[in-house]
């Protein structure tokens, strides 16, 4: 099986900054092609989506809200995916999950990944 964890989560003052990254481990040959994602969950709020890059890195889809302060990229020698948040608001408070796709190319569609990690924490304090 493939784990993913995600790491890098706290507690920050708005305008900060935050990277979580998200190491996976076991049988990584499986996703090793596999474009990577990030979505979140604000409390009381459904799971959405952030950001995704595909396998080579090359190309990334980051959703409008945050496009402007989020960036996501991979190490894939280190079997790593990054998400730099800058400029935090309270409103990106939620618990941060990464995730693997089955293919090659970034997407939104949170049904066509299939493995998730356990998620960090982010709060931003106004």
């Amino acid at each position: 099986q493939v784990q993913l964890v995600e790491s890098g989560g706290g507690l920050v003052q708005a305008g900060g900054s935050l990277r979580l990254s998200c190491a996976a481990s076991g049988k990584t040959f499986r996703i090793r092609t596999n474009a990577m994602g990030w979505f979140r969950q604000a409390p009381g709020k459904e799971r959405e989506f952030v950001a995704a890059i595909s396998w080579r890195g090359s190309t990334t889809y980051v959703t409008d809200s945050v496009k402007e302060r989020f960036t996501i990229s991979r190490d894939n020698a280190k079997n790593t995916v990054y998400l730099q948040m800058d400029s935090l608001k309270p409103e990106d408070t939620a618990i941060y999950y990464c995730a693997s796709t089955t293919g090659w190319t970034p997407t939104e569609k949170s049904d066509e990944y299939v493995y998730w990690g356990q998620g960090t924490q982010v709060t931003i304090s106004s």
